[in-house]
Protein backbone atom coordinates (compact mmCIF):
# COMPACT_ATOMS: atom_id res chain seq x y z
CA UNK A 1 0.00 0.00 0.00
CA UNK A 2 0.93 3.30 -0.70
CA UNK A 3 2.13 6.24 1.90
CA UNK A 4 -0.82 7.85 0.72
CA UNK A 5 -3.64 5.48 0.01
CA UNK A 6 -6.61 4.55 2.01
CA UNK A 7 -7.90 1.31 2.39
CA UNK A 8 -11.24 1.96 0.39
CA UNK A 9 -12.07 5.10 -1.46
CA UNK A 10 -15.25 7.38 -1.37
CA UNK A 11 -15.82 5.79 -4.81
CA UNK A 12 -15.54 2.22 -4.67
CA UNK A 13 -17.67 2.14 -1.51
CA UNK A 14 -19.95 4.40 -3.81
CA UNK A 15 -19.61 1.56 -6.52
CA UNK A 16 -19.95 -1.09 -4.13
CA UNK A 17 -23.29 0.00 -2.89
CA UNK A 18 -24.51 0.57 -6.57
CA UNK A 19 -22.81 -3.09 -7.82
CA UNK A 20 -24.64 -4.97 -4.79
CA UNK A 21 -28.01 -3.21 -5.29
CA UNK A 22 -27.80 -4.70 -9.30
CA UNK A 23 -26.13 -8.04 -8.26
CA UNK A 24 -28.36 -8.93 -5.84
CA UNK A 25 -31.65 -7.43 -7.28
CA UNK A 26 -31.08 -6.96 -10.61
CA UNK A 27 -30.76 -10.49 -11.75
CA UNK A 28 -32.67 -12.05 -9.02
CA UNK A 29 -32.36 -16.06 -10.19
CA UNK A 30 -28.46 -15.97 -11.32
CA UNK A 31 -28.13 -14.46 -8.06
CA UNK A 32 -30.47 -17.11 -6.05
CA UNK A 33 -28.72 -19.89 -7.28
CA UNK A 34 -24.91 -18.36 -7.02
CA UNK A 35 -25.92 -17.66 -3.32
CA UNK A 36 -27.31 -21.17 -3.14
CA UNK A 37 -23.42 -22.72 -4.27
CA UNK A 38 -21.84 -20.45 -1.67
CA UNK A 39 -23.56 -21.86 0.91
CA UNK A 40 -23.13 -25.02 0.16
CA UNK A 41 -19.16 -24.63 0.00
CA UNK A 42 -18.73 -22.64 3.37
CA UNK A 43 -21.35 -25.20 5.13
CA UNK A 44 -18.77 -27.58 3.90
CA UNK A 45 -15.89 -25.52 5.43
CA UNK A 46 -17.65 -25.00 8.42
CA UNK A 47 -18.27 -29.16 8.92
CA UNK A 48 -14.88 -30.19 8.02
CA UNK A 49 -13.75 -27.61 10.47
CA UNK A 50 -16.05 -27.94 13.54
CA UNK A 51 -14.01 -29.14 16.36
CA UNK A 52 -11.62 -26.47 15.25
CA UNK A 53 -14.23 -23.14 14.79
CA UNK A 54 -16.22 -24.04 17.96
CA UNK A 55 -19.13 -22.21 18.80
CA UNK A 56 -20.08 -19.34 16.17
CA UNK A 57 -22.68 -17.48 18.45
CA UNK A 58 -22.66 -14.48 17.93
CA UNK A 59 -21.30 -14.07 14.64
CA UNK A 60 -20.63 -10.94 12.55
CA UNK A 61 -20.42 -11.24 8.95
CA UNK A 62 -18.53 -8.45 7.24
CA UNK A 63 -19.12 -8.09 3.26
CA UNK A 64 -22.44 -10.00 3.73
CA UNK A 65 -24.03 -8.59 0.34
CA UNK A 66 -27.49 -10.31 1.01
CA UNK A 67 -26.72 -11.83 4.07
CA UNK A 68 -27.12 -15.48 3.10
CA UNK A 69 -24.51 -17.17 4.39
CA UNK A 70 -25.62 -14.87 7.89
CA UNK A 71 -29.03 -17.03 7.25
CA UNK A 72 -27.51 -20.52 6.76
CA UNK A 73 -25.28 -19.48 9.75
CA UNK A 74 -28.40 -19.03 11.58
CA UNK A 75 -30.67 -21.38 10.24
CA UNK A 76 -28.91 -24.39 9.52
CA UNK A 77 -25.90 -24.10 12.37
CA UNK A 78 -28.49 -22.28 14.96
CA UNK A 79 -26.26 -19.22 15.59
CA UNK A 80 -27.25 -16.05 16.54
CA UNK A 81 -25.36 -12.96 15.18
CA UNK A 82 -25.38 -9.86 12.93
CA UNK A 83 -25.00 -9.40 8.77
CA UNK A 84 -23.00 -6.75 7.75
CA UNK A 85 -22.36 -4.55 4.45
CA UNK A 86 -21.88 -1.45 2.94
CA UNK A 87 -25.07 -1.66 0.65
CA UNK A 88 -28.47 -1.95 2.85
CA UNK A 89 -30.62 -2.87 -0.25
CA UNK A 90 -28.39 -5.64 -0.26
CA UNK A 91 -28.99 -6.58 2.83
CA UNK A 92 -32.93 -5.99 2.28
CA UNK A 93 -32.92 -8.55 -0.18
CA UNK A 94 -32.59 -11.11 2.41
CA UNK A 95 -35.93 -11.23 3.40
CA UNK A 96 -36.59 -11.99 -0.06
CA UNK A 97 -34.56 -15.04 0.63
CA UNK A 98 -35.77 -15.83 3.65
CA UNK A 99 -39.18 -16.02 2.14
CA UNK A 100 -38.17 -18.15 -0.59
CA UNK A 101 -35.91 -20.82 1.50
CA UNK A 102 -38.68 -21.27 3.82
CA UNK A 103 -36.14 -19.76 6.38
CA UNK A 104 -37.30 -18.97 10.22
CA UNK A 105 -34.45 -17.19 12.07
CA UNK A 106 -32.75 -13.65 10.65
CA UNK A 107 -29.60 -12.10 11.59
CA UNK A 108 -29.69 -8.29 12.68
CA UNK A 109 -28.67 -6.37 9.57
CA UNK A 110 -26.79 -3.81 9.27
CA UNK A 111 -24.96 -1.05 7.24
CA UNK A 112 -22.14 -0.46 7.79
CA UNK A 113 -18.10 -0.08 7.25
CA UNK A 114 -15.31 -3.35 7.67
CA UNK A 115 -12.61 -0.53 8.82
CA UNK A 116 -15.08 0.85 11.11
CA UNK A 117 -16.97 -1.56 12.72
CA UNK A 118 -19.98 -0.44 14.67
CA UNK A 119 -19.12 -2.73 17.30
CA UNK A 120 -17.47 -2.49 20.64
CA UNK A 121 -14.48 -4.05 21.86
CA UNK A 122 -14.43 -7.64 22.60
CA UNK A 123 -18.04 -8.58 22.03
CA UNK A 124 -18.44 -11.10 19.27
CA UNK A 125 -17.02 -14.21 19.07
CA UNK A 126 -16.48 -15.06 15.72
CA UNK A 127 -16.22 -12.68 12.44
CA UNK A 128 -16.28 -14.44 9.25
CA UNK A 129 -15.62 -12.82 5.60
CA UNK A 130 -16.39 -14.41 2.62
CA UNK A 131 -14.30 -12.98 -0.57
CA UNK A 132 -14.17 -9.68 0.41
CA UNK A 133 -10.41 -8.79 1.98
CA UNK A 134 -9.15 -8.37 -1.62
CA UNK A 135 -11.36 -5.35 -2.22
CA UNK A 136 -9.42 -3.70 0.48
CA UNK A 137 -6.26 -2.17 -0.64
CA UNK A 138 -5.11 -2.19 2.64
CA UNK A 139 -6.61 -5.49 3.90
CA UNK A 140 -4.30 -4.94 7.62
CA UNK A 141 -6.54 -2.72 8.92
CA UNK A 142 -9.86 -5.15 8.66
CA UNK A 143 -7.20 -7.36 10.39
CA UNK A 144 -7.16 -4.68 13.16
CA UNK A 145 -11.24 -4.03 13.02
CA UNK A 146 -11.61 -7.55 13.19
CA UNK A 147 -9.33 -8.49 16.46
CA UNK A 148 -10.82 -5.57 17.87
CA UNK A 149 -14.30 -6.74 17.81
CA UNK A 150 -13.47 -10.49 19.04
CA UNK A 151 -13.51 -11.10 22.37
CA UNK A 152 -10.15 -12.90 23.28
CA UNK A 153 -10.12 -17.06 22.28
CA UNK A 154 -12.49 -15.23 19.25
CA UNK A 155 -12.03 -17.03 15.54
CA UNK A 156 -11.65 -14.62 12.33
CA UNK A 157 -12.57 -16.71 9.52
CA UNK A 158 -12.24 -15.64 6.10
CA UNK A 159 -13.18 -17.93 2.92
CA UNK A 160 -12.21 -17.35 -0.72
CA UNK A 161 -9.50 -15.07 -0.99
CA UNK A 162 -7.44 -15.09 -4.33
CA UNK A 163 -3.94 -16.11 -3.61
CA UNK A 164 -1.43 -14.08 -6.21
CA UNK A 165 -0.03 -16.45 -8.85
CA UNK A 166 3.43 -16.78 -9.46
CA UNK A 167 3.78 -18.96 -13.33
CA UNK A 168 2.07 -16.53 -15.62
CA UNK A 169 3.28 -13.38 -17.73
CA UNK A 170 0.92 -10.76 -16.63
CA UNK A 171 -0.08 -9.51 -20.84
CA UNK A 172 -3.62 -8.49 -20.32
CA UNK A 173 -7.13 -8.95 -18.11
CA UNK A 174 -9.44 -11.25 -18.77
CA UNK A 175 -13.22 -10.85 -17.90
CA UNK A 176 -15.53 -13.23 -16.22
CA UNK A 177 -16.52 -16.73 -18.69
CA UNK A 178 -19.63 -15.13 -19.74
CA UNK A 179 -18.12 -12.33 -21.19
CA UNK A 180 -15.09 -14.46 -23.33
CA UNK A 181 -14.31 -14.69 -26.33
CA UNK A 182 -14.50 -17.73 -27.66
CA UNK A 183 -10.40 -18.58 -28.14
CA UNK A 184 -10.50 -17.23 -24.44
CA UNK A 185 -13.15 -19.54 -23.09
CA UNK A 186 -11.44 -22.88 -24.89
CA UNK A 187 -7.83 -21.82 -23.32
CA UNK A 188 -9.62 -21.22 -19.73
CA UNK A 189 -11.33 -24.85 -20.44
CA UNK A 190 -7.66 -26.38 -21.24
CA UNK A 191 -5.95 -24.52 -18.29
CA UNK A 192 -3.92 -22.52 -19.95
CA UNK A 193 -5.37 -19.18 -19.37
CA UNK A 194 -4.13 -18.23 -16.09
CA UNK A 195 -1.17 -18.21 -17.29
CA UNK A 196 -1.43 -15.00 -19.46
CA UNK A 197 -3.44 -12.86 -17.26
CA UNK A 198 -2.50 -10.25 -15.05
CA UNK A 199 -4.68 -11.01 -12.19
CA UNK A 200 -7.59 -12.73 -10.82
CA UNK A 201 -10.65 -13.61 -14.45
CA UNK A 202 -13.09 -11.37 -13.77
CA UNK A 203 -10.87 -8.07 -11.76
CA UNK A 204 -11.11 -6.05 -14.22
CA UNK A 205 -15.16 -5.67 -14.95
CA UNK A 206 -15.34 -5.14 -11.23
CA UNK A 207 -12.79 -2.25 -11.31
CA UNK A 208 -14.22 -1.08 -14.68
CA UNK A 209 -17.48 -0.65 -12.23
CA UNK A 210 -15.45 1.19 -9.83
CA UNK A 211 -14.11 -1.59 -6.94
CA UNK A 212 -10.67 -1.84 -6.97
CA UNK A 213 -9.35 -5.39 -6.54
CA UNK A 214 -6.09 -6.08 -4.15
CA UNK A 215 -4.78 -9.39 -5.55
CA UNK A 216 -0.63 -8.65 -4.25
CA UNK A 217 -1.41 -11.09 -1.83
CA UNK A 218 0.99 -14.22 -2.19
CA UNK A 219 0.51 -17.61 -0.06
CA UNK A 220 3.30 -16.38 2.57
CA UNK A 221 2.19 -13.15 2.14
CA UNK A 222 -1.50 -14.06 3.91
CA UNK A 223 0.10 -16.58 6.45
CA UNK A 224 2.62 -13.75 7.83
CA UNK A 225 -0.14 -11.34 7.69
CA UNK A 226 -2.39 -13.53 10.07
CA UNK A 227 0.21 -14.43 12.10
CA UNK A 228 1.14 -11.31 13.09
CA UNK A 229 -2.56 -10.33 14.09
CA UNK A 230 -3.50 -14.04 15.81
CA UNK A 231 -2.18 -16.53 17.94
CA UNK A 232 -3.01 -19.63 16.32
CA UNK A 233 -4.42 -20.56 12.44
CA UNK A 234 -5.94 -23.30 10.59
CA UNK A 235 -5.73 -23.16 6.66
CA UNK A 236 -7.31 -24.62 3.58
CA UNK A 237 -5.75 -24.04 -0.12
CA UNK A 238 -6.71 -24.91 -2.78
CA UNK A 239 -4.68 -23.93 -6.24
CA UNK A 240 -5.81 -23.23 -9.24
CA UNK A 241 -6.67 -26.59 -10.84
CA UNK A 242 -8.44 -26.04 -14.49
CA UNK A 243 -7.85 -28.42 -17.28
CA UNK A 244 -4.60 -30.18 -18.06
CA UNK A 245 -2.96 -26.97 -18.46
CA UNK A 246 -3.25 -26.75 -14.55
CA UNK A 247 -3.64 -30.34 -13.12
CA UNK A 248 -0.26 -32.00 -14.41
CA UNK A 249 1.96 -28.71 -12.82
CA UNK A 250 -0.61 -29.08 -9.44
CA UNK A 251 0.36 -32.43 -9.59
CA UNK A 252 4.03 -31.87 -10.14
CA UNK A 253 4.48 -28.99 -8.01
CA UNK A 254 2.91 -31.01 -4.94
CA UNK A 255 4.72 -34.61 -5.17
CA UNK A 256 8.16 -32.19 -6.03
CA UNK A 257 7.64 -30.69 -2.26
CA UNK A 258 8.51 -32.27 0.89
CA UNK A 259 5.62 -31.65 3.02
CA UNK A 260 3.35 -33.28 -0.47
CA UNK A 261 0.91 -30.32 0.41
CA UNK A 262 -0.90 -27.79 -1.73
CA UNK A 263 1.25 -25.05 -0.59
CA UNK A 264 3.43 -25.18 -3.40
CA UNK A 265 1.26 -25.99 -6.11
CA UNK A 266 -0.60 -22.42 -4.61
CA UNK A 267 2.38 -20.54 -5.03
CA UNK A 268 3.05 -21.00 -8.44
CA UNK A 269 -0.63 -21.25 -9.78
CA UNK A 270 -2.43 -18.88 -7.20
CA UNK A 271 -5.95 -20.29 -6.21
CA UNK A 272 -7.97 -19.51 -2.95
CA UNK A 273 -7.15 -19.58 0.66
CA UNK A 274 -9.58 -20.38 3.89
CA UNK A 275 -8.21 -19.14 7.09
CA UNK A 276 -9.25 -19.93 10.44
CA UNK A 277 -7.34 -17.40 12.93
CA UNK A 278 -7.75 -17.67 16.79
CA UNK A 279 -7.34 -14.72 18.69
CA UNK A 280 -5.16 -15.07 21.84
CA UNK A 281 -6.83 -15.67 25.12
CA UNK A 282 -9.61 -17.29 27.00
CA UNK A 283 -13.65 -16.67 25.40
CA UNK A 284 -15.77 -15.65 28.35
CA UNK A 285 -18.21 -18.20 29.01
CA UNK A 286 -21.52 -16.74 27.89
CA UNK A 287 -22.66 -13.98 25.54
CA UNK A 288 -25.37 -11.55 25.69
CA UNK A 289 -28.12 -12.53 23.13
CA UNK A 290 -27.65 -10.68 19.79
CA UNK A 291 -31.11 -8.79 19.98
CA UNK A 292 -29.19 -7.06 23.06
CA UNK A 293 -28.29 -4.41 20.54
CA UNK A 294 -27.04 -2.46 23.79
CA UNK A 295 -24.48 -4.67 24.45
CA UNK A 296 -22.87 -5.14 20.99
CA UNK A 297 -23.35 -1.84 18.74
CA UNK A 298 -21.35 1.18 18.91
CA UNK A 299 -21.67 4.93 17.43
CA UNK A 300 -19.46 5.08 13.89
CA UNK A 301 -19.10 8.75 14.88
CA UNK A 302 -17.59 9.55 17.92
CA UNK A 303 -17.24 5.10 19.09
CA UNK A 304 -19.35 5.25 22.31
CA UNK A 305 -22.77 3.33 23.12
CA UNK A 306 -25.68 2.71 21.20
CA UNK A 307 -28.91 2.22 22.90
CA UNK A 308 -32.29 0.84 21.18
CA UNK A 309 -34.99 3.38 21.69
CA UNK A 310 -39.04 2.72 21.83
CA UNK A 311 -39.34 3.46 18.46
CA UNK A 312 -36.50 0.42 17.18
CA UNK A 313 -34.16 3.59 16.30
CA UNK A 314 -30.85 3.32 17.63
CA UNK A 315 -28.95 6.56 19.23
CA UNK A 316 -25.77 7.57 20.43
CA UNK A 317 -25.74 8.12 24.24
CA UNK A 318 -22.80 10.81 23.67
CA UNK A 319 -23.22 12.82 19.88
CA UNK A 320 -26.71 12.02 18.73
CA UNK A 321 -26.24 10.25 15.81
CA UNK A 322 -29.19 7.58 15.13
CA UNK A 323 -30.09 4.91 12.96
CA UNK A 324 -33.80 4.19 11.90
CA UNK A 325 -35.10 0.75 11.06
CA UNK A 326 -35.41 0.88 8.16
CA UNK A 327 -36.96 -2.26 6.34
CA UNK A 328 -34.95 -3.73 9.30
CA UNK A 329 -31.63 -2.76 8.66
CA UNK A 330 -30.00 -0.01 10.83
CA UNK A 331 -27.86 2.09 9.02
CA UNK A 332 -24.51 2.34 11.02
CA UNK A 333 -22.48 3.77 8.52
CA UNK A 334 -20.21 7.30 9.58
CA UNK A 335 -22.67 10.22 9.27
CA UNK A 336 -20.16 11.73 5.99
CA UNK A 337 -20.60 8.32 4.39
CA UNK A 338 -24.54 7.65 4.60
CA UNK A 339 -25.24 11.51 3.41
CA UNK A 340 -22.70 10.22 0.02
CA UNK A 341 -23.98 6.86 -0.65
CA UNK A 342 -27.10 7.22 0.56
CA UNK A 343 -28.51 10.77 -0.63
CA UNK A 344 -32.09 10.25 -0.71
CA UNK A 345 -33.79 11.84 -3.94
CA UNK A 346 -31.03 14.61 -4.99
CA UNK A 347 -31.54 16.76 -8.21
CA UNK A 348 -28.20 15.41 -9.47
CA UNK A 349 -28.84 11.98 -8.70
CA UNK A 350 -31.01 9.92 -11.26
CA UNK A 351 -31.62 6.21 -9.88
CA UNK A 352 -34.35 4.66 -11.93
CA UNK A 353 -35.19 2.58 -8.98
CA UNK A 354 -36.71 5.32 -7.55
CA UNK A 355 -40.05 7.08 -8.36
CA UNK A 356 -38.32 10.78 -8.42
CA UNK A 357 -36.29 9.85 -11.38
CA UNK A 358 -38.79 10.44 -14.15
CA UNK A 359 -38.77 14.34 -13.20
CA UNK A 360 -35.54 14.24 -14.92
CA UNK A 361 -36.52 12.60 -18.23
CA UNK A 362 -36.56 14.65 -21.34
CA UNK A 363 -36.46 12.59 -24.76
CA UNK A 364 -36.09 9.25 -25.98
CA UNK A 365 -36.75 6.91 -23.54
CA UNK A 366 -38.62 3.58 -23.00
CA UNK A 367 -41.02 2.18 -20.16
CA UNK A 368 -39.39 1.10 -16.69
CA UNK A 369 -38.24 -2.28 -16.48
CA UNK A 370 -36.52 -4.40 -13.82
CA UNK A 371 -36.91 -5.20 -10.27
CA UNK A 372 -36.15 -3.13 -7.10
CA UNK A 373 -33.13 -2.24 -6.63
CA UNK A 374 -32.01 -2.84 -10.24
CA UNK A 375 -35.02 -1.00 -12.52
CA UNK A 376 -33.73 0.69 -16.12
CA UNK A 377 -34.95 2.20 -18.95
CA UNK A 378 -33.68 1.12 -22.82
CA UNK A 379 -32.88 3.97 -25.09
CA UNK A 380 -32.87 3.97 -28.83
CA UNK A 381 -30.77 5.69 -31.05
CA UNK A 382 -30.97 8.71 -28.45
CA UNK A 383 -31.91 10.00 -25.60
CA UNK A 384 -31.68 12.99 -22.44
CA UNK A 385 -32.18 13.63 -19.35
CA UNK A 386 -31.06 16.68 -16.76
CA UNK A 387 -29.24 16.86 -13.80
CA UNK A 388 -28.84 19.94 -10.93
CA UNK A 389 -25.65 20.75 -9.43
CA UNK A 390 -25.10 20.54 -5.77
CA UNK A 391 -21.22 20.98 -5.40
CA UNK A 392 -19.35 23.62 -6.07
CA UNK A 393 -16.21 21.29 -7.09
CA UNK A 394 -15.05 19.66 -9.96
CA UNK A 395 -17.41 16.49 -10.75
CA UNK A 396 -17.54 13.14 -13.30
CA UNK A 397 -20.73 12.74 -14.86
CA UNK A 398 -21.32 8.56 -13.95
CA UNK A 399 -23.71 6.27 -15.94
CA UNK A 400 -24.61 2.74 -15.00
CA UNK A 401 -26.32 1.00 -17.79
CA UNK A 402 -25.99 -2.41 -19.47
CA UNK A 403 -24.84 -3.44 -22.95
CA UNK A 404 -26.94 -5.99 -24.76
CA UNK A 405 -25.01 -9.31 -26.39
CA UNK A 406 -26.95 -8.40 -29.97
CA UNK A 407 -24.77 -4.79 -30.12
CA UNK A 408 -21.31 -5.71 -28.46
CA UNK A 409 -18.60 -9.04 -27.91
CA UNK A 410 -17.78 -11.32 -30.76
CA UNK A 411 -15.58 -8.71 -32.38
CA UNK A 412 -18.71 -6.21 -32.56
CA UNK A 413 -18.17 -2.90 -30.66
CA UNK A 414 -20.76 -0.60 -29.35
CA UNK A 415 -20.12 3.11 -29.13
CA UNK A 416 -21.64 5.48 -26.53
CA UNK A 417 -21.47 8.96 -27.06
CA UNK A 418 -22.25 11.02 -24.08
CA UNK A 419 -22.86 14.89 -24.65
CA UNK A 420 -23.75 17.36 -22.16
CA UNK A 421 -24.85 20.84 -22.44
CA UNK A 422 -24.41 20.18 -26.39
CA UNK A 423 -20.43 19.79 -25.37
CA UNK A 424 -19.38 16.23 -26.67
CA UNK A 425 -17.56 14.04 -23.91
CA UNK A 426 -15.19 11.08 -25.24
CA UNK A 427 -16.89 8.44 -26.33
CA UNK A 428 -17.07 4.90 -24.53
CA UNK A 429 -16.30 1.81 -26.53
CA UNK A 430 -18.07 -1.19 -25.24
CA UNK A 431 -16.38 -4.56 -26.55
CA UNK A 432 -18.45 -6.81 -24.05
CA UNK A 433 -21.84 -7.65 -23.00
CA UNK A 434 -23.18 -7.12 -19.56
CA UNK A 435 -23.15 -4.29 -16.79
CA UNK A 436 -21.28 -1.20 -17.56
CA UNK A 437 -20.13 2.18 -16.28
CA UNK A 438 -18.54 5.38 -18.09
CA UNK A 439 -17.29 7.79 -16.01
CA UNK A 440 -16.51 11.77 -17.98
CA UNK A 441 -15.43 14.87 -16.22
CA UNK A 442 -17.70 17.40 -16.95
CA UNK A 443 -17.73 21.39 -17.32
CA UNK A 444 -18.83 23.29 -13.98
CA UNK A 445 -22.40 23.90 -14.78
CA UNK A 446 -25.61 25.03 -12.47
CA UNK A 447 -27.16 22.03 -14.97
CA UNK A 448 -26.36 19.75 -16.69
CA UNK A 449 -28.51 18.39 -19.76
CA UNK A 450 -27.02 14.59 -20.63
CA UNK A 451 -27.57 13.45 -24.23
CA UNK A 452 -27.08 9.39 -25.09
CA UNK A 453 -26.21 8.22 -28.16
CA UNK A 454 -25.71 4.49 -28.33
CA UNK A 455 -23.33 3.95 -32.38
CA UNK A 456 -26.03 1.10 -32.81
CA UNK A 457 -29.60 -0.48 -32.09
CA UNK A 458 -31.17 -3.80 -32.95
CA UNK A 459 -35.15 -4.73 -32.96
CA UNK A 460 -36.07 -7.25 -31.04
CA UNK A 461 -38.68 -9.90 -32.12
CA UNK A 462 -42.85 -8.94 -32.97
CA UNK A 463 -44.70 -7.79 -31.50
CA UNK A 464 -41.88 -5.23 -29.68
CA UNK A 465 -40.05 -4.06 -32.47
CA UNK A 466 -38.71 -1.26 -30.60
CA UNK A 467 -35.36 0.44 -31.75
CA UNK A 468 -33.13 -0.95 -28.74
CA UNK A 469 -29.18 0.54 -28.37
CA UNK A 470 -28.70 -0.07 -24.45
CA UNK A 471 -30.16 0.38 -20.77
CA UNK A 472 -29.39 3.01 -18.22
CA UNK A 473 -30.14 1.81 -14.81
CA UNK A 474 -28.36 5.34 -12.73
CA UNK A 475 -26.71 8.91 -14.44
CA UNK A 476 -25.15 11.05 -11.30
CA UNK A 477 -23.25 13.38 -10.51
CA UNK A 478 -20.00 12.60 -8.04
CA UNK A 479 -16.94 14.61 -7.12
CA UNK A 480 -13.46 13.58 -8.75
CA UNK A 481 -11.16 12.19 -6.80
Amino acid sequence: MGPNEIPQALSVKRAQVEFHNFAALGESKRATAMFEDLNRDRAGVLRRNAEYIGAMSPFLEIGANAGHTSYLLANEFGCEGFALDISADALRHGRALQEMWGLERAPVRVAGDAVNLPFQDGSLRMVMACQMLSQFMDIERVFLEVKRVLAPGGLFLFVQEPIRRLLSLRLYRCPYERQMKPWERKLNQWGLLGYLVKDVIGAHQEENFGIRQNHRMTLPGWHNLVHKHFADARYEITPADRGWGEHFVRIAARNLSRSRSEWHPARLLGGSLVAMCRKDGQAPAEFLPATRLEAYLRCPDCHHGLRLDRDAAVRCTSCGYEAANEAEVYNLLPSADRKELYPGDRSDTVDFSRPSHEQHLLEGWHALEGEYGGKFRWIGERATLWLQSLRDAPQRLRIRGYAPEQLCGEGKVLTVNVAVNGNALPPAPIDRPGLFVIERDVPAAAKHVVELRPSSTFRPPPPDGRALGLNVGMVRLVPRE
